[in-house]
């Protein structure tokens, strides 16, 4: 089966000679732990199994954030912590967009834009919230996850999509929680609002930025998309959000052709209909690397009482939520269900033993005389 890795090992060595003088370090460091990733050129892992007693060497995954291969257990994690940070009340899915115009502005300075982008949208969050006659008065407690792709990889798409529960918290005088207030369950902002408030910050972290100057006059009279919608309990929108936040663009399953000249992969259109596109291989890799993120950017920022620095702590505020819906006693009983655990042992694929980890050779293994097995599920072995 064709992969994102070997579609890259094709054409990335002939895309990085074409393209030596305008390759970022970020880019190339990308490029380099995808193509080897898994292969045992970066070493690997000896599992043996409690059950059978066989003996499986995988090769050492890169543990990069952009590869396609790579943090399956890390996404799992993900989805447990941010659960957990879930209040028992409806939730809503915030995005912001921006025009194409803008977008053009942003890829080319990345870093910059992009804190740009979170902050406007972010603060449009907090103010238009505490302007709402549902929330006066409350502080929000929100996540926002940055995405620069959508059905298509080749398209540059930035976006960020916030999870925002339906409500806030009422603070004394002092920054002290007092009480949870919710709002409507289909309703949380003023659309229009909200807009308008996000369009005026984010020419105004332009300007700061030295950026607004880039950008064309008539862009701003352009639609800016930003979509509220409610989504229940928000479990399933972290299920969404989740492989998009340890990965990137596209994954092996959409890949259907490499050849010598081309990379023919699968699109999610409109009506949940799959077509086919095949771009040339210099294409691919370039389409791949435009949405390669800065070094240690933050691509997913907690706010208000989410954030680490707050006063205000998710335990006691998910407690005022408990007080109000009446679920003390019920929940302290023990009685109340427990989420089951994503991440679980590594299982043998012979016998379904448990597996263990007898070594970790960081040395390649081929060196070694040792050829690593390959379509194995297991944990990031990095």
């Amino acid at each position: 089966m064709p992969t994102v890795a070997e579609a890259l090992r094709q054409f990335a060595p002939a895309y990085l000679q074409q393209h030596a003088d305008s390759i970022s370090i970020a880019e190339d460091k990308v490029l380099g732990a995808i193509t080897r990733c898994r292969t045992g050129a970066l070493g690997g892992v000896h599992y043996q199994c409690g059950g059978c007693g066989s003996d499986h060497w995988v090769g050492r995954s890169c543990g990069n954030r952009h590869c396609p291969n790579c943090g399956h257990q890390r996404t799992q994690a993900w989805i447990e912590t941010q659960a957990a940070k879930l209040m028992p009340v409806h939730h809503f899915l915030v995005t912001f967009t921006v025009p194409r115009e803008i977008g053009l502005v942003l890829r080319g300075h990345q870093r910059d834009d992009y804190r740009c982008l979170f902050d406007a949208s972010s603060q449009s969050i907090r103010d238009v919230g505490s302007a709402t006659k549902s929330l006066k008065g409350c502080q929000l407690g929100f996540f926002g996850v940055l995405h620069t792709w959508g059905r298509d990889p080749a398209v540059y798409h930035p976006h960020v999509h916030y999870v925002v529960p339906g409500g806030g918290v009422k603070l004394d005088e002092h920054g002290h929680a007092l009480s949870w207030q919710s709002t409507p369950k289909n309703f949380l902002f003023h659309h229009g609002t909200l807009i308008r408030t996000y369009k005026a910050k984010l020419a105004d972290e332009l300007r700061a930025a030295g950026l607004y100057a880039q950008i064309d006059r008539e862009a701003w009279t352009k639609d800016f998309v930003v979509d509220i919608q409610p989504v229940g309990h928000g479990v399933a929108t972290l299920k969404y959000l989740a492989p998009y936040v340890h990965r990137v663009a596209i994954n092996d399953s959409r890949i259907t052709d490499v050849n010598s000249e081309t990379v023919t992969y699968k699109i999610r259109r409109k009506g949940n209909v799959m077509q086919s596109k095949t771009v040339a291989g210099d294409d691919f890799v370039g389409d791949f690397l435009q949405h390669v993120l800065p070094t240690n950017f933050m691509k997913i920022r907690h706010y208000g009482w989410m954030s680490a620095g707050s006063k205000v702590k998710v335990e006691e505020v998910k407690w005022l939520v408990w007080l109000m819906l009446g679920w003390t006693f019920w929940l302290g009983s023990g009685y109340a269900p427990q989420a089951e655990p994503l991440t679980v042992p590594m299982k043998c694929r012979l016998c379904g033993g448990v597996m263990r980890v007898i070594e970790v050779s960081y040395t390649s293994l081929s060196s070694q005389g040792i050829r690593p097995e390959h379509g194995l599920t297991y944990y990031d072995s990095g």
